[in-house]
This record gives C-alpha cells, structure tokens and sequence, in this order.
C-alpha cells in the first residue's frame, strides 16, 4: 500500500482555507493535514468530526512549523493581514509569510501554493504605496519566489463572502423590504473582480497541487501568478442578480470613504483599475485546462445569498 500523499493548509479554519480542505476531501488525491493555532476552536473540531488530520503550529514560531510540515508533499498558504492595527509586540503578516515558507523549505515540501494580491506599488507605479496590506501578501510572495521551492499564486478577487460576512449587504433604512449593497469610490456601474472564496479557491489550489509535477504542465505552473475571478461585473449588475434572486429591489450607494488611508488607498485602487484581473478571462482558462472547476455569481446568489437574505 503506498504511502499518503500529504497536502497541509496553512489557516485550515480560515475561509480560504476551509475551502481547500473541503476539495481535498472531495478530490482524494492527496490527504489533507489542517494547521491551526487552536485544536479547541470549534472549525477545527468540525474538521475532526470529518476525520481530517490537525496539527497545532504557530507561524510566530518556526519549529512548532517544521514539526506541523514535516512529511507533506504540497502546502497552502493564507495569510491574515496584521492591519489593523499594527502591534509592536506581534510578528508581521510579511515575518510570518517568510516563516512558513522557510519551514516548508527545511522539512522539504515540494509545492506551495500562496494566496495572494498584486503589489498596487507596482501597478500603480508608485501612486498607491501605502497600502499595506497588498504589500506584504506581495513582499511574501517575492520571498516565496525567491525560495527555490516550486510554487504557484493565487490573486484574489473582492471576496464574494463580504455579503454576509462583513455587512456588504444590508437591509436599506428607508425600506425594510429591499436591500442595499455599498462601498467607497466604486460607482453602479465600476466594474470589480469577486471571487466566491467558498468555491473557487480550493477548486484552484487542488487543481495545481495535481498538475505541479505533470512533465507536460509542471514546468508551466511554477512561479506563475493565477488570478482566481468568479465574475468580473459591477456591482450595480451585483445587485441586479441579486434582486432577481430575492424578488427584493436591491441597489448599489457608493459609501464614504472609510477614514483611514489604508482601506481607502485599497477600494480607491479596486476602483481605478476595475479590479486588476479584467483582462483575464472568466473563468480563468489555465486553471480551466487544469480541471478546476469554477462557481459561478448566479451559483452563489441560489445557495449563498437566497439562505441568508430570505424573510
């Protein structure tokens, strides 16, 4: 009987990384290991009750890492933003990203695949160079690249998720029966990239695990950066889908900007450039070729949206 190949989730509890191990399970290629810093928490008991290996790490401490990475073949990774508010007495987002990638790369993993962003110092060409929290994940992934372990990016998309997670959708004051989506500087008719989390990032980050080694695609996949975009639409089509959905008026406000220069320099950029990902096709064709297999916003409004926001 040959051995398991093992796949470990960095943040296995987290949305991110909840969806990798729920295509783990599916797929049956490789076996999942969930790394978390909690083994009491109740997601980390959910992913017990399906049998799913947990190992306790810290990313602030490099050796609980090794042991936790030790024998995996494939690793995911998601980082959480330390912003805000910065903590002097806490590592860094980029201090914790450079961790795990060294530990994955003492204990031998053969293939990392990041959760990432594109650095908007870069594409804007200076102009948004304050926005922290695009930074790091870009700083860790250079670092990532850099490392000499074969790896793969997965750039993400407005979270579909903030609907219901972060109060992207609410009930509108004037009208208890109908509903209002918002965010700053974006207009109805700006168009963003989302990405159904749920669905599409462990869709994404199985089908690359499969194909790193595969002498035909392997040599393609490496290094590569994958935008991972469930739809490029508006928001003002957003809400459209969803009041058709709801049999509910939902509209689209543009917010004020929210106070503070690193979440306004971040939604100033996703509106400037429509996303970034516009160019790519939807869904992603590499990954497509790959045997991901992606959701769609109509997908997400039946089983997501209509569970949540239905009286």
């Amino acid at each position: 009987m040959s051995a398991s190949r093992i796949a470990a989730v960095v943040g296995a509890t987290g949305q991110q990384g909840s969806s990798v191990i729920r295509c783990l399970l599916r797929d049956r290629t490789f076996t999942p290991r969930a790394i978390t810093r909690d083994l009491s928490s109740p997601a980390a008991s959910n992913l017990q009750q399906q049998g799913v290996e947990i190992v306790r790490a810290d990313a602030a401490d490099k050796a609980s890492l090794v042991n936790a990475l030790r024998g995996s073949e494939a690793l995911f990774v998601a980082t959480v933003s330390t912003f805000p508010p910065y903590s002097a007495d806490k590592p860094s987002e980029v201090t914790l990203g450079k961790n795990i990638i060294d530990a994955a790369r003492e204990v031998g993993v053969k293939f990392i695949v990041l959760s990432s962003v594109p650095g908007l110092k870069k594409l804007s060409g200076g102009k948004y160079s304050h926005v922290s929290i695009y930074e790091d994940k870009a700083e860790i992934e250079d670092y990532l690249k850099s490392s000499g372990v074969p790896n793969a990016s997965l750039h993400l998309g407005t979270f579909l998720e903030n609907m219901w997670t972060r109060g992207g959708l609410k009930k509108s004051s004037s009208s208890p029966s109908s509903y209002t989506i918002s965010a700053p500087f974006f207009t109805p008719n700006t168009i963003n990239a989302f990405t159904w989390v749920g669905h599409d990032v462990g869709e994404a980050a199985v089908a690359l695990m499969k194909n790193y080694n595969n002498p035909t695609t392997g040599a393609q996949i490496s290094g590569k950066a994958y935008p991972v975009v469930t739809a490029n639409i508006s928001f003002g089509e957003f809400a459209e889908k969803i009041s058709k959905a709801l049999g509910r008026e939902v509209t689209f406000a543009t917010s004020p900007p929210m106070g503070h220069p690193v979440y306004d320099g971040m939604y100033e950029a996703l509106a400037e450039y429509e996303g970034f990902y516009t160019s790519t096709p939807v869904p992603n064709p590499d990954l497509v070729a790959l045997g991901a297999k992606f959701g769609t916003v109509e997908e997400l409004v039946e089983t997501e949206i209509k569970k949540r926001f239905s009286d």
